[in-house]
């Protein structure tokens, strides 16, 4: 040691701290792992589920409807249930096996923001939900949650809806958020920096989107994209100032393995909450997508409006999330 020279002691000492620094990188990412994430040291810490494989023999947008057609003047048949369209949809796109394997632990995001019934159309139908865990299970899923963060009492929004009782029976893990499964993570969004993210859906395998389409007075439209407002914490009131960039920051936060948007009955005034029976109107239609931003696009036009007209669906096709151009995709009606 007597003889080392001064320049091999800094070689030394350098190599020495690169070990170091790659060990503590490597720590952080295991320590972090959720589902598929794509995580960087210094970069956001992204959710991407997604699939890689998108068959050319698939569609890549379904739209089961319950009835032919939904002029409301026109003659109509006994409407399909909403557990039928979910299948019908699902099965289109290629089956629930498709995108959910053996052993899976699976999450359930539908909306339960609202202390609502069903009639109100505020939160996803609970039947939808139950048959998307159905489908999850039969699939091969070890463990299926049903969560959200609600904007009203947690408690009232999960019984209220519907969606508690209606998950539980089928078999599913149906999580309340509490304040202990919130932790602080990096989105490094235009608006959502640094902010707490509900846990339970962030630490999955997959991650199924099942939100409600239906009118909301901010954005005028919220479908799947706005949905992700039920994964922060904190005072998420704040970035009604800023709904559309705090949307497209969250869409590029997550991505799900497979959106289902629930249209069995659809809030056409006074959303997000809506609480008048006259507002909402039946349907009976199930969207089914591998493209969230291409699902909005598609669902938006059940309020009565069209994707260039709703700043956060531009903005997450601009970001390359999806496309707003959902007359592009593979489309099936069923």
């Amino acid at each position: 040691m007597g003889d080392l020279s001064r320049r091999d002691m800094i070689r030394r000492l350098g190599a020495a701290g690169l070990v170091l620094g790659s060990a503590a990188a490597l720590a952080r990412v295991r320590w972090d792992q959720g589902g598929t994430s794509s995580l960087s040291v210094d970069g956001p810490q992204v959710r991407d589920y997604r699939l890689r494989d998108a068959p050319p023999s698939l569609p890549q947008l379904v739209v089961a409807r319950g009835l032919p057609t939904l002029d409301p003047a026109a003659p109509q048949p006994t409407p399909l249930d909403p557990a039928t369209l979910v299948r019908k949809a699902v099965d289109a796109i290629g089956g629930m096996k498709r995108f959910i394997s053996r052993g899976d632990i699976v999450v359930v995001k539908p909306n339960i923001g609202w202390d609502r019934t069903p009639i109100h159309a505020a939160n996803t139908n609970p039947k939808v939900v139950a048959e998307v865990v159905r489908l999850a299970f039969d699939a091969g899923a070890k463990r299926v949650i049903v969560t959200d963060a609600s904007c009203n009492e947690p408690n009232r929004c999960f019984q209220r809806s519907g969606i508690w009782n209606a998950a539980y029976e089928v078999g599913a893990d149906v999580i309340i958020p509490s304040d202990h499964r919130f932790r602080q993570m990096r989105l490094k969004g235009e608006v959502l920096d640094d902010w707490p993210v509900y846990t339970p859906l962030v630490n999955a395998d997959k991650v199924i989107n099942v939100p409600v389409a239906k009118h909301h007075n901010l954005s005028k439209y919220t479908g799947a994209m706005k949905n992700w407002y039920g994964l922060l914490g904190g005072r998420r009131n704040r970035l009604h100032q800023n709904i559309d960039v705090s949307i497209a920051d969250l869409a590029t936060f997550l991505q799900p393995t497979l959106t289902i948007i629930d249209a069995v009955r659809v809030l056409l005034r006074n959303g997000p909450q809506g609480g008048n029976v006259a507002d909402a109107r039946d349907m009976h239609t199930v969207i089914a997508t591998t493209d969230q931003v291409a699902g909005d696009a598609y669902g938006c036009q059940l309020v009565g409006r069209k994707a260039d007209e709703i700043p956060y669906i531009r903005m997450a096709h601009q970001r390359g999330l999806g496309t707003m151009h959902w007359q592009n995709l593979r489309i099936a009606e069923v």
